[in-house]
């Protein structure tokens, strides 16, 4: 009977495991995208986890209204996104540089 049931494990454990294998791959390329927050589109930024289309809008709307961001923790004064959820995006965001907004 122990015997039956240990021939059921293997192909319900390789089962589970190609799902997370599809998916890895995939998920290491987002990881090392480095997506610049003062460029980024909705879209990109809802591509982000945990970020969602409210507050890919509300970061827009942040940046619209005050500016390009000089630095990427001011991403944390945009509602929506607090300390932990960005100590996880830190490493895949950038500010780039900063374009001037004055007539030459």
């Amino acid at each position: 009977m122990v015997a039956a049931l240990l021939a059921f494990i293997p192909p319900l454990v390789a089962a589970q495991e190609k799902p997370a294998g599809r998916t890895a791959p995939a998920a290491t390329a987002v990881a090392k995208a480095v997506l610049n927050i003062n460029t980024a589109t909705a879209a990109e930024f809802e591509g982000l986890p945990g970020i969602g289309a409210r507050t890919a809008a509300r970061i827009l709307e942040y940046r619209q209204k005050n500016g390009p961001f000089k630095k990427i923790e001011e991403l944390m004064n945009v509602r929506g996104v607090g300390e932990k959820s960005f100590l996880k995006l830190k490493p895949q965001l950038t500010v780039g540089p900063a374009k001037a907004d004055h007539d030459d």
